[in-house]
């Protein structure tokens, strides 16, 4: 005989939700349904499954180390069973409605840009729908497949990036701040004025670049408010260098002179998140971005050649 699941995907959905939300009572808000019924399903699940998944703890459920091992099982097949059900749309949409593109706000935005503006006669309609994200809110979007295409500084394990471009960062002040005429400054002499940061953007944030040394920081939501700031002698901030050239060209800001380490690079990739599903709308305007970075480098190597 075939064989015959004993569970469904909603309960083993509603078991993640439990889980990610951190209680029955959370987890019935972000589903919009009753707790009794999450109680219900997870009960349900464990009884026909005849293994303990979870365990409550004063209001909080707690995974079992057999639940740890099931939920994380579960949330590759949810996924599959997701991802399919994308593809089937795919196929049947042919070209999509709408496409969106996850941009860390680091990656110069020129290139997109140039991209778009060459994409547009062929759109076919295709809504584009732009998302700044910053640091692991990026990473996030592309773990939970929130947008078609993705330009990241970091490329999660398990995906695959094409190279796009190389965004250096580097440690500027506004022409009024206190050390602006200082000459070399020392990193730990750095680390103890106030730092503007620009806000990650995923939920559950992580600050893992290791550049937030400062005990006193302001957290921005762009690098234009950014350097608003520094531009009133306040503070310093890591900044990609193009967006600091007007700054640095009429004279309100100026780089840090390091006495070490006056640079950080950050590699720019675009991946897809779900490769397999794409569709040919996107796969159009990935084509297109590497065409203007492809394009870029052109140019540079004719000027090289010409000089």
């Amino acid at each position: 005989m075939p064989y015959r699941p004993k569970t469904t995907i909603e309960q083993w959905r509603i078991l993640q939700a439990v889980v990610d939300a951190g209680g029955y009572a959370q987890a019935a808000d972000l589903l919009n349904k009753s707790q009794s019924s999450l109680n219900h399903a997870v009960a349900k699940l464990q009884s026909m499954l005849g293994v303990e998944l979870l365990e409550v703890k004063g209001r909080k459920a707690f995974l079992t180390e057999a639940g740890e091992v099931m939920l994380r099982r579960s949330r590759m097949v949810t996924q599959q069973i997701e991802d399919l059900e994308r593809l089937a749309d795919t196929i049947d949409k042919g070209w999509e409605p709408e496409i969106r593109i996850a941009v860390e706000l680091a990656y110069p935005k020129q290139y997109l840009y140039r991209a778009l503006q060459t994409f547009y006669p062929q759109s076919r309609g295709s809504r584009v729908q732009i998302i700044d994200s910053v640091l692991t809110g990026t990473a996030e979007i592309i773990q939970e497949k929130r947008a078609d295409l993705v330009i990241t500084g970091q490329v999660p394990r398990g995906f695959l990036g094409e190279p796009l471009c190389i965004t250096r960062f580097v440690p500027v002040i506004g022409s009024q701040h206190p050390i602006a005429s200082q000459g070399k400054v020392e990193l730990a002499e750095l680390s103890q004025q106030l730092q503007i940061v620009i806000r990650d953007t995923a939920q559950k944030p992580q600050e893992q670049s290791g550049w937030l040394k400062s005990e006193q920081r302001w957290t921005v939501d762009n690098f234009y408010e950014a350097i608003e700031i520094l531009q009133l002698g306040l503070g310093f901030c890591w900044l990609p260098d193009f967006s600091v050239q007007a700054g640095l060209h009429d004279g309100s800001l100026q780089l840090v002179d390091l006495a070490s380490g006056g640079e950080k690079l950050a590699p720019m990739a675009l991946l897809s998140p779900y490769e397999e599903q794409l569709g040919p709308g996107s796969r159009l305007l990935r084509q297109c971005i590497l065409a203007a970075h492809t394009n870029e480098q052109s140019k540079e190597i004719a000027c090289t050649i010409n000089s």
